[in-house]
C-alpha cells in the first residue's frame, strides 16, 4: 500500500512540525486550516467563559479551549474550539482521550463545510453526546444531541436572544455578549 493511500495515525500527527496551521485528522485524512481570526477567537473565548461559569462552578465538568487534541481514535484527532469533559480520566498528557461530553465548533470561513458535515458525522459516530455550532457572523448557535449514531437539533438561537438549553437546567447562553 502506498503512503498516499495509508490513513494518517496519531503517531504521524504527533510528528508534524509547527507551521501556523491547525492540523486535524479525521478518519485518517489530514485537514488543515489557517489560524482563526480575532472575531472567531473573541466569540469562542466569551462562550467558553459562560460554559466555565456553568460547568466548572458546579464541579460537574472541566472546560478546555483550542488548541487541544481530542483523540477519538488512532485515526481521528481533532482540535475543537471548546471541549467540555465530565470524566477526568479522559484527560492525559496527550490531550483528551475519547469522546468528550460536549464539543463546540466556532465557524470560520475555512471551517464551515468541515464543521457542518465531516465533523458532525464523525462526532456522532464516536458518540459525543452534545455538539454545538456557533456562527459568530450570524451571531447564532445550534445545539445538537446524539441520537442513535447521528445528531438531532435540540435548540438554536440568534442574538439578541439568549439560549436556554433543555438538557442543562439554569444554563443561559447570552448570545448578545458573544
Amino acid at each position: 500500500m502506498s503512503r498516499a493511500a495509508q490513513k494518517i495515525s496519531y503517531d504521524d500527527y504527533a510528528e508534524f512540525l509547527p507551521d501556523g496551521l491547525i492540523h486535524q485528522i479525521i478518519d485518517g485524512e489530514l485537514y488543515m486550516t489557517p489560524a482563526p481570526n480575532p472575531f472567531h477567537q473573541r466569540a469562542s473565548k466569551r462562550l467558553q467563559r459562560q460554559l466555565e461559569a456553568y460547568f466548572e462552578a458546579g464541579g460537574s465538568a472541566e472546560v478546555f479551549d483550542a488548541p487541544i487534541d481530542v483523540i477519538l481514535s488512532n485515526h481521528d484527532v481533532v482540535q475543537p474550539d471548546i471541549v467540555v469533559v465530565k470524566n477526568a480520566a479522559q484527560i492525559s498528557k496527550r490531550g483528551i482521550e475519547g469522546a468528550p461530553f460536549l464539543v463546540v465548533e466556532v465557524l470560520s470561513p475555512a471551517s464551515i463545510r468541515t464543521d457542518r458535515t465531516v465533523k458532525l458525522v464523525r462526532y456522532a459516530a464516536f458518540n459525543v453526546p452534545h455538539y454545538w455550532i456557533l456562527d459568530p457572523d450570524d451571531r447564532s448557535i445550534e445545539c445538537y444531541r446524539a441520537s442513535v449514531g447521528e445528531y438531532a437539533l435540540v435548540v438554536n438561537a440568534k442574538a439578541p436572544q439568549s439560549l436556554l438549553h433543555p438538557d442543562f437546567a439554569e444554563l443561559v447562553i447570552d448570545l448578545a455578549a458573544l
